[in-house]
């Protein structure tokens, strides 16, 4: 499969989702362990990213580390965990 026929792949089911999902009326509640699975799922993606890099499979390697920053994201947001992203330095030369 092209790489433009697997973004729109994932951009149709990511609408499809977004469309068709129901807001639950209960409150959300994570457990530590319900946040553990979701760290490793995250390590998960983190490694496939070090893998695919490794193999010089670079766009599958991207893809993957934005799995694992799009989990951690939403661990943050839901206030599971805390943390910030390094920001990169202005070169100063």
């Amino acid at each position: 499969m092209n790489m433009e026929k697997l973004v729109s792949k994932y951009i149709d089911s990511a609408k499809h989702v977004l469309e068709s999902m129901e807001v639950t009326q209960t409150s959300v509640t994570v457990d530590a362990a319900d946040v553990t699975r979701v760290v490793d799922y995250a390590k998960d993606y983190l490694n496939d990213a070090e893998y695919y890099r490794e193999k010089e499979k670079f766009k599958v390697s991207l893809t993957s580390v934005a799995y694992c920053e799009g989990l951690m994201d939403a661990l943050r947001l839901l206030g599971a965990v805390k943390f910030e992203w390094p920001r990169t330095r202005k070169d100063t030369r």
